[in-house]
């Protein structure tokens, strides 16, 4: 990637200053404002739109090879540019210089895989039933996708999404968050290098105030025959709704409420580890973050005493691009501000503080760990998107995992055991998309991510991820 970030809207090719004005974008670590960003508008959508469908017609009928070509240039471009697209998600996402560098990373493995997995787009030849006919199926590309990505991983989740798409043959509108658009330029200054066709890729960042009416613009086109949204539930549900108009496809990555247990059979040290990566990775602000934690009465007081001397000497706070910092800052004051009264609330409730507990300066939040809790404190009821860990006991295995389903979320789920037929039952009976057993990181793009239940619908990544984007067609030939 060339030198500078671009603030502009990348649409058709070109960089445009879009037809709202600007909107400012800050770092979350010290609430500077990084830049003033092209505020997009329903007219800006129709006019991506427009020239994603254009474009559409000739990107089809690109061979899945040549297709392939470009995607591995957007990987190279990624990871030649590594250092500068992490440096940008850092100030304006808040997230540690190495957790940024392992996203793009991460985002240019999707550009890999779906490179390969585009040329494997097979269909099938029937058996006919009847001796003058054969019957065969075949996978098309189903048109313009919109794909609207989130704050917390704004570069791995575009990856995610977009390699799909255009492997598949559709040609993509990017509605980033308004917190981080800054990365997704950038992203579009990649592809632009890369050589993908106008219209291929656009980008089109917005305000929040502009939000609604951008994806609002995005469900209503007749032209749009694809959304695919990775946020909160609450959004989903309004997308989902909207899009009912026009018979879209519609991919949903939405909230989680994972899971963490451990069972007397675990390996304490390990589990701790894992509690460590599931809780406190980029401060807790993910959908598979571990949510309720909970710890068989028998290995309690010792997974809270490893786990609090695990945060004292591997947790560090401030700027993410000071060395040796894994710990940054909560996004934005919305999101703070949710932290500390849900927080508050259960400590008032009854819950011990073990660490952490106060706010720190800024938007800044200690890691905490909070024991004591019941399922009637907000730290269990509702998604935490934070560093706090809340803990409570259990005592056997079929009561651990009815409190671990009682939740309409269904992403992931996480659990530690020594016991094989343990781990066998357990990971067949929560009703979660994905299991990390004894493993905390389950994300990769060679298998499939989402949830069930108010999780979501649909499957990123793997041989799957194609399935978003494409129609299966069913050919009868008369002979």
């Amino acid at each position: 990637m060339s030198q500078g970030i671009p603030t502009k809207a990348y649409i058709s090719g070109s960089w445009s200053a879009g037809g709202g004005g600007t909107f400012p974008v800050y770092d979350p670590a010290t609430g500077a404002e990084i830049a003033q960003v092209a505020d997009c508008t329903p007219e800006d959508v129709a006019t991506a739109v427009d020239a994603a469908s254009e474009a559409f017609k000739t990107w089809r009928l690109t061979s899945p090879k040549e297709r392939a070509a470009v995607l591995l240039r957007i990987r190279d471009g990624l990871n030649s540019s590594k250092d500068a697209i992490a440096t940008i998600l850092t100030r304006e996402n808040g997230k540690p210089k190495g957790e940024a560098a392992g996203e793009v990373g991460f985002a240019g493995s999707f550009f890999e895989w779906f490179a390969e997995e585009g040329r494997r787009q097979y269909g099938e030849t029937v058996p006919s039933p009847a001796a003058s006919k054969r019957m065969v199926t075949v996978r098309q590309p189903v048109g313009v996708a919109a794909l609207i990505t989130p704050w917390n991983f704004p570069i791995g989740m575009i990856g995610r999404k977009v390699a799909a798409a255009l492997a598949a043959g559709c040609t993509c509108v990017i509605k980033p968050a308004e917190d981080t658009p800054l990365t997704a330029l950038a992203f579009a200054k990649v592809c632009e290098e890369a050589g993908v066709p106008a219209g291929v890729v656009s980008v089109l960042p917005c305000s929040r105030s502009r939000v609604q009416a951008v994806g609002a613009a995005l469900c209503d086109s007749p032209k749009v025959q694809v959304l695919s949204f990775t946020g909160s539930t609450a959004v989903g549900k309004w997308l989902y709704q909207r899009c009912g108009s026009t018979i879209k496809k519609i991919s949903l990555e939405l909230g989680g409420d994972a899971p963490f247990i451990v069972f007397p059979s675990a390996d304490v040290g390990r589990a701790v580890e894992g509690a460590m990566a599931a809780k406190f990775r980029n401060t807790g602000q993910t959908c598979v973050s571990a949510n309720r934690m909970f710890v068989h009465e028998s290995v309690h007081d010792e997974f809270v005493k490893q786990l609090a001397e695990a945060v004292d000497k591997q947790l560090k706070s401030g700027h993410g691009l000071e060395n040796g910092v894994n710990q940054g800052p909560i996004i934005n004051q919305r999101q703070f501000d949710r932290l500390v009264k849900m927080t508050e609330e259960s400590i008032a409730a009854g819950a011990k503080v073990v660490r952490g507990g106060k706010p720190g300066g800024g938007l800044f939040y200690p890691p905490t760990l909070l024991t004591g809790v019941t399922l009637n404190m907000p730290v269990a009821k509702e998604e935490i998107f934070g560093p706090v860990a809340a803990i409570l006991k259990f005592r056997e295995e079929e009561e651990v995992v009815q409190l671990a389903n009682a939740t309409n979320m269904g992403l992931a789920g996480y659990f530690y055991t020594g016991d094989v037929s343990q781990a066998w039952r357990v990971a067949e009976a929560l009703e979660v998309g994905m299991v990390g057993v004894n493993e905390p990181m389950v994300s990769t793009c060679e298998l499939p991510f989402g949830g069930v239940k108010q999780s979501g619908l649909g499957k990123e990544g793997s041989l799957h991820g194609l399935d978003e984007y494409t129609h299966l067609k069913y050919i009868c030939f008369g002979i």
